[in-house]
């Protein structure tokens, strides 16, 4: 079978990752690398033998033998890389956000629809196996009712006014940074597993460094804490260090989460925990092969991976045996294997929702509720948020 040719776009940590876990997928081929610095570019294809190597992603759209496109770039490019790659006929997978602006997300979704091309948003953390196996046991009941969803998506890489990343600066990141950096993998992951819908919420931000220290040269994501430049530029920052929300899921599930790049010590560590009528189950990122089961009445449980004791909707998540551990890379092995997938079939115009992987209707999702925490930051309230039409 011809194998699926495609391309990426971006070379810094995230292209690299993404990168890496195409060449996992079978039938995938990676045949082209766009990114605006040259050497940066070349030097990532040379290491991956890739055979394309371009400083304009335009120039790989116009390429009739690439099938599809990642979009791994600074966020605020998103949006016109996805519209002009749908233009082109080409089926995208875009790194979260999907844009900046509900109205980009809107226009991405209905564009995707009209183009009849398959899309994703990469919430990659839905795909570790514990994660899918706290889906399952909430669709099975196991956990009774669901009365509370709480957790943290804590990180320090943005801890001193010296750490410096391109997600702080708003025209490279948008209006928010730690919230729709982390806040939405968190928010997308609470919708996922428990089947239930953010219907309002209160929020609050903090931005604990007004100035940061801006090195003078690149600075890679999570690298700029190894570094010690001598020059910098003082540079002021208005986008959020940390976020906290309070919010409500349907007439009785109600739920908080904190968002911080500033917590000393944790690395990323995204911890969801589900409390229903009969028992419930917490997840750390951190410890991934781990799910802790709690109940009333008889001992707790810590669960140990192992796909043969998994929920079968979950099972397939995991390809290595009980005690090989899977982490944070493999999960977009998982969400790329399901993409490409659904490129192989026939029936393109089949509806999304069909496919077991997050499409650009629910990235829109997750700018709905970004908009939703900025609109609650600023008048001080809580806010309704908008049920999604499709996608679930």
């Amino acid at each position: 079978m011809k194998p699926i040719r495609t391309a990426i776009f971006g070379t810094g940590f995230m292209g690299r990752v993404h990168l890496e876990a195409v060449r996992r997928v079978e039938s995938v081929e990676a045949a082209a690398i766009a990114g605006r610095n040259a050497e940066a570019a070349r030097h990532l294809g040379a290491g991956f033998s890739i055979p394309t190597i371009a400083t304009d992603y335009r120039d790989v759209l116009c390429d009739p033998e690439i099938d599809a496109v990642h979009i791994c770039t600074p966020n605020a490019q998103h949006f016109s890389m996805a519209k002009d790659a749908l233009q082109a006929g080409k089926h995208v997978l875009c790194e979260k956000p999907l844009a900046t602006t509900v109205e980009e997300g809107e226009e991405l979704v209905a564009l995707a629809a009209r183009q009849g091309v398959r899309n994703c948003v990469c919430h990659n953390l839905r795909y570790y196996s514990m994660v899918q196996q706290m889906r399952r046991l909430c669709e099975a009941g196991d956990l009774g009712e669901i009365l509370v969803v709480q957790g943290t998506y804590s990180q320090d890489w943005l801890l001193y006014d010296t750490d410096w990343n391109w997600r702080v600066d708003p025209k490279a990141g948008g209006p928010s940074r730690c919230m729709a950096d982390i806040g939405s993998h968190w928010f997308d992951m609470a919708e996922h597993i428990t089947g239930l819908r953010v219907t309002s919420l209160c929020a609050d931000l903090q931005t604990f460094h007004r100035t940061r220290k801006q090195p003078k040269h690149s600075v890679e994501t999570f690298a700029n804490k190894l570094l010690g430049p001598e020059e910098y530029i003082e540079t002021a920052i208005n986008t959020e260090d940390f976020g906290a929300v309070i919010f409500r899921m349907g007439a009785r599930t109600r739920g908080s989460v904190t968002a911080s790049q500033v917590s000393a010590g944790r690395k990323n560590r995204l911890s969801m925990e589900i409390y229903g009528t009969r028992s419930s189950v917490a997840w750390d990122q951190e410890r991934p092969d781990e799910l802790w089961a709690g109940h009333r009445d008889t001992g707790n449980e810590i669960f140990v991976k192992d796909p043969s004791l998994l929920k079968p909707a979950a099972s397939s998540y995991a390809d290595l045996p009980g005690g090989h551990s899977e982490g944070y890379d493999d999960t977009f092995k998982q969400v790329f294997r399901r993409f490409y997938a659904s490129i192989s079939t026939s029936s393109i115009g089949t509806p999304g929702g069909a496919h077991e992987y997050p499409q650009f209707v629910d990235g829109l999702r997750q700018l709905i509720i970004l908009n939703a925490v900025l609109q609650s930051h600023r008048t001080r309230g809580w806010i309704n948020v908008p049920a999604p039409e499709t996608g679930y």
